[in-house]
């Protein structure tokens, strides 16, 4: 993760293509709706894809056609869910792919599916259902931004295990040296990435806290007490 240009098959890019279109297409909904019924919005919209664009830019090699990296999507997942992430999560792929060659045109739907769509949809899920126990919210954006980093490259191995089976074990066989090869990186950085987001959102609570109010993240008397 990214997937670099013409490494997979080309049936499976089409594949991976098609399996994200739908997603990116509801987002482009979901972004133009909250935009319009909230206009104010549009400054931490941009902030949100910029710290994604800028933390998936730190690439460290992984495996052949392959790279880790933190992916930053969990923070713009938790404040404005994962559809919008989806659109955001696909620019940042796109200009990387054309301004820094990281990634790929033919490898975009792979890359969008794991980094834009499976991680934000996962890290939204961990947020909401660890709120919905009561755990304080810096604990559950911790634990968002973890799943949505982890979960990206839990998808690209059995993207690259399904493009790449072992010719011995197929693709369990393929799945696990993908996965065991990507933990030894991953896991430390899924770490690094949320406690980083943690970082973010107290700044945001502290400089922008009457937008997290009005996003639902958190009630105005927890506002202003973080």
């Amino acid at each position: 993760m990214h997937i670099a240009e013409g490494f997979l098959p080309p049936w499976h890019a089409v594949a991976w293509g098609a399996a994200s279109a739908p997603f990116v297409v509801h987002g482009v909904r979901a972004l133009t709706r909250e935009v319009k019924a909230d206009p104010e919005s549009t400054l931490l919209l941009g902030a949100s894809g910029a710290f994604a664009f800028v933390l998936s830019a730190l690439k460290i090699p992984s495996v052949t056609g392959s790279c880790s990296h933190p992916t930053g999507t969990g923070l713009g997942a938790i404040l404005f869910r994962p559809p919008v992430m989806a659109v955001l999560g696909t620019i940042t792929l796109l200009f990387q792919s054309l301004l820094l060659a990281h990634g790929g045109l033919t490898t975009l739907g792979a890359n969008a599916f794991s980094m834009a769509v499976a991680g934000p949809w996962a890290g939204y899920g961990a947020y909401r259902l660890l709120r919905g126990l009561g755990v304080p919210l810096m604990v559950t954006v911790f634990f968002g931004a973890f799943a949505a980093d982890l979960v990206t490259y839990c998808v690209t191995s059995v993207q690259l295990a399904l493009a790449f089976p072992d010719p011995g074990t197929g693709f369990l066989g393929a799945l696990g040296k993908f996965g065991g090869i990507f933990a030894v990186t991953q896991l430390p950085l899924a770490v690094s990435e949320g406690l980083l987001t943690v970082l973010v959102m107290r700044l945001l609570m502290r400089s922008s806290r009457s937008d997290l109010v009005r996003l639902g993240i958190a009630k105005a008397k927890e506002a202003v007490a973080r």
